[in-house]
């Protein structure tokens, strides 16, 4: 197998020379004394030159002028390629993009707002799903737990109305904005005996009832299937603002007085 060895990069002398008309297409842009000095150069390919000028902007510190300029082939004339500001060492930069489910923390969910759960969630499960758990198996009777004294059916009433009444409970202005009942949601823990029917407990570390006894009709927009979780969204392309820039033709006879009397068929580059 044979290996291919990269060419190393010429830097090229006229491109390398062009200090002056770098920094010209630089204050084109910005104001002068914005642009510090010439930091050096870098040969990016054949004929192409990327010449660096500090930035003396206070909003950029750290960050430098990058000026590409090139020249065709047999070509004495070196233009303009491209003007960029680059972010240099100890630049002040943006945090990296983190996506919105990883940002949320107990306790953001508001009236109105929806966490969607997405199909993989680990911790909801299919309800047909098997179970070896032996509590899961196990009668939980309302009498008869060795207690001395238990609750009395006019007291578990006075607790239903007192849950159903208050927070939270389905009269709640978050539970009026809420796409569904808690008695649907995967997160909804039944209460075991009499209760079982109209509360539970909410077992959603982002829903704001997390650890508390919910009535059934509640609601939050925490609720597992609230909608389809949208797709991670990739942050956008930078825009180009060409604005400032007049994209012009370059006459014949100009390109013709570049060129050298060489007599080489190679043909002319465009910058």
């Amino acid at each position: 197998m044979t290996r291919t060895r990269s060419r190393a990069v010429v830097l090229d002398q006229a491109c390398a020379a062009a200090v002056d008309l770098a920094r010209s297409a630089v204050e084109e842009n910005v104001r002068p004394e914005e642009i510090g000095e010439h930091l050096g150069v870098e040969g990016e390919g054949d004929r192409v030159v990327t010449h660096y000028f500090a930035c003396l902007d206070r909003a950029y510190r750290g960050w430098r002028w990058a000026v590409t300029v090139t020249r065709a082939a047999r070509a004495r004339n070196v233009t303009v390629s491209e003007v960029v500001l680059l972010p240099g060492t100890g630049a002040l930069l943006a945090p990296p993009w983190v996506p919105w489910s990883e940002r949320l923390r107990p306790g953001d969910l508001g009236v109105g707002d929806l966490l969607p759960a997405t199909e993989d969630d680990v911790r909801l499960a299919p309800g047909f799903t098997e179970t070896d758990d032996e509590n899961e198996r196990q009668v939980i009777f309302e009498y008869g737990l060795g207690r001395a004294r238990v609750l009395s059916p006019l007291g578990r009433d006075l607790a239903v109305r007192r849950w159903h009444a208050g927070e939270p409970g389905p009269h709640t202005p978050i539970a009026h904005a809420a796409p569904a009942q808690c008695s649907t949601c995967g997160f909804y823990w039944p209460l075991a005996g009499a209760l079982r029917i109209g509360f539970g407990v909410c077992a959603n570390e982002y829903a704001p009832d997390d650890g508390r006894v919910v009535a059934a009709d509640h609601g939050c927009g925490a609720h597992s299937e609230a909608t389809v979780a949208p797709p991670q969204a990739e942050p956008a392309a930078p825009i180009l603002d060409d604005h400032l820039y007049d994209l012009e033709e370059t006459p014949a006879a100009d390109l013709a007085g570049s060129v050298d009397d060489d007599s080489s068929d190679e043909p002319l580059g465009h910058s």
